[in-house]
């Protein structure tokens, strides 16, 4: 059985306060490709940031970023053109979220007690053995799933869909990580 992993697919990572170049178009595309290949998931796995107003992540409490994704915010929501491909194909749904905590950075939903403990659910009730995971972004957010996941269910039963994993740095990083990791990936 096969689940699709997308990482973050929301409005602030596409066209909000942290946009990656690319990703409107790559959320565009893989909500075709879900259309496309309905049928072939399982079960289909959102992760989101879910942050608190005050994050430690943010550049006015002394983080990297612009404030982002936060918590029931227009910015925080899954990208519009994927919601009905999500539901209305095969599979079910679940949207896991991350950065919940006000002082954790959480690249990873499995870095997320909760999170992780409902994904691992997933994969054990649906019997899944092949994971295919992308999102935004591919350099950051994808790159930290990638790698724990690669270390709880094993890096065979990952395949990486590059082209809809748009990345701030062009690529580099995920690529460099698909390279070292043997992982399989869409190209």
């Amino acid at each position: 059985m096969r689940m699709l992993m997308i990482v973050d697919p929301q409005v602030d990572f596409i066209s909000g306060t942290l946009p990656v170049d690319g990703a409107a178009e790559a959320m565009d595309a893989l909500a075709a490709y879900l259309l496309a290949t309905d049928g072939a998931y399982a079960a289909k796995v959102v992760t989101a940031d879910h942050h608190p107003f005050f994050h430690s992540s943010f550049t006015d409490k002394g983080g990297e970023w612009p404030r982002h994704c936060v918590a029931d915010t227009v910015g925080a929501a899954i990208w519009p053109a994927l919601v009905d491909p999500l539901y209305l194909t095969s599979g079910n749904v679940t949207v896991v979220h991350k950065g919940t905590s006000a002082d954790t950075d959480e690249y990873s939903v499995f870095r997320n007690p909760l999170g992780a403990a409902d994904v691992k659910k997933i994969v054990e009730q649906a019997g899944i053995t092949d994971i295919d995971i992308c999102g935004i972004a591919g350099d950051v957010c994808v790159l930290n799933t990638l790698a724990d996941a690669a270390r709880l269910f094993g890096a065979e039963a990952l395949r990486v869909l590059t082209r809809f994993s748009p990345s701030l740095d062009g690529g580099a990083a995920l690529d460099s990580f698909i390279a070292r990791n043997n992982l399989k990936c869409d190209r």
